[in-house]
């Protein structure tokens, strides 16, 4: 006779099988290709960055684990993700203490402060850099040009200042193309943009690399293309009503696209599963109010670049979006009761 056995379990009955090791592995490994090219462009002064902010992030949710009597997330390769993030938003030439100062503010302040991974309502690496920038707004505006002659066999002097030392920066620094248009009206070609030609941080200078790590998370569902979509076809439409309006006064929408951080922002820091909305109709007014505050900062506000302030108060609304677009449970009435 044939013994049958049912197994009783709760739900959810079915799963993708994504565990989150599994998903920030591939995160990690979508980003892998615009570290690389950063080392390529930048040298060892860039390398040795984005290594600092890693170990920073790794080194901080370790201590703070073994602090609280937990046991240790480091395994999940969240941090990892962070400190990837936070060095490739940072300039190739900035000092390492800095950016480890970076990576335990990201972790302490951003994630843990929170509850940790799942809890945390800011995007972590933006909660560091946003920190750097307000610590460090001289060592965190001064740029590097890509592809010195001189970049795998020398390492800037900022990069190895002493801590709470003012660093020297060394060698041939420019403006951004962000801040070359800003200030001077100066509008570097898409092409460069594109290809990584420019100066700028460390890992948004490569569009078409971000661009194909960000597909490559859509395509295994571990970002919702809705975002970076909704965020990029804002910005189009937006800067291209501008540009018709006057070409002389405002950028064209692809330098707008494949300038600064937007791309790198919304492939991989807005599309945050927890920072961001849950609901379908949620992530596209999330990403269009993301698109809109990236325009309105870059063109009429003080500073160059608004990504990083656009996605953080995104992810402040986030949750009263959800609140406020949420599906009516099935069976009951649109019309509250009284």
């Amino acid at each position: 006779m044939l013994n049958k056995t049912l197994n009783i379990s709760t739900s959810p009955h079915i799963t993708k099988g994504n565990s989150t090791d599994v998903i920030m592995k591939n995160v990690v490994y979508a980003l892998l290709p615009s570290a690389g090219f950063a080392v390529y462009a930048f040298g060892l002064s860039a390398f040795l960055v984005l290594i600092t902010s890693v170990i920073s992030c790794v080194f901080t949710e370790h201590i703070l684990c073994k602090l609280s009597n937990k046991e240790t997330t480091v395994n999940d390769w969240s941090a990892v993700i962070t400190g990837l993030l936070l060095g490739l938003t940072l300039p190739p030439i900035f000092p390492l203490w800095m950016a480890f100062c970076g990576g335990v503010i990201a972790i302490g302040l951003g994630k843990f402060l929170f509850g940790g991974l799942g809890y945390n309502v800011f995007n972590p690496a933006l909660v560091g850099r946003a920190v750097l920038q307000a610590a460090f707004p001289v060592a965190i505006t001064t740029w590097y040009e890509a592809f010195q002659g001189n970049r795998f066999t020398e390492i800037a002097s900022s990069v190895l200042a002493l801590p709470f030392m003012q660093p020297i920066f060394d060698g041939t620094s420019g403006a951004t193309p962000l801040s070359a248009f800003k200030f001077d009206h100066i509008t570097a070609p898409t092409s460069e943009l594109m290809f990584g030609l420019t100066g700028g941080s460390t890992g948004e200078t490569c569009g078409v690399i971000i661009i194909l790590g960000g597909i490559y998370l859509i395509s295994k569902k571990m970002a919702n293309w809705r975002i970076p979509t909704a965020i990029v076809g804002t910005v189009i439409v937006l800067s291209g009503i501008l540009f018709s309006i006057d070409p002389t006064l405002y950028p064209n929408p692809l330098f707008m696209v494949f300038s600064g951080g937007l791309l790198l922002g919304a492939f991989f820091m807005a599309t945050d599963m927890v920072g961001s909305p849950l609901t379908s109709i949620g992530v596209w007014i999330y990403g269009i109010f993301i698109g809109i505050l990236i325009v309105v900062i870059r063109v009429w506000g003080g500073l160059p670049e608004g990504v990083m302030y656009a996605i953080l108060l995104g992810n402040a609304i986030a949750p009263q979006i959800d609140n406020f677009v949420k599906p009516r449970v099935y069976g009951t009435s649109k019309r509250k009761k009284t």
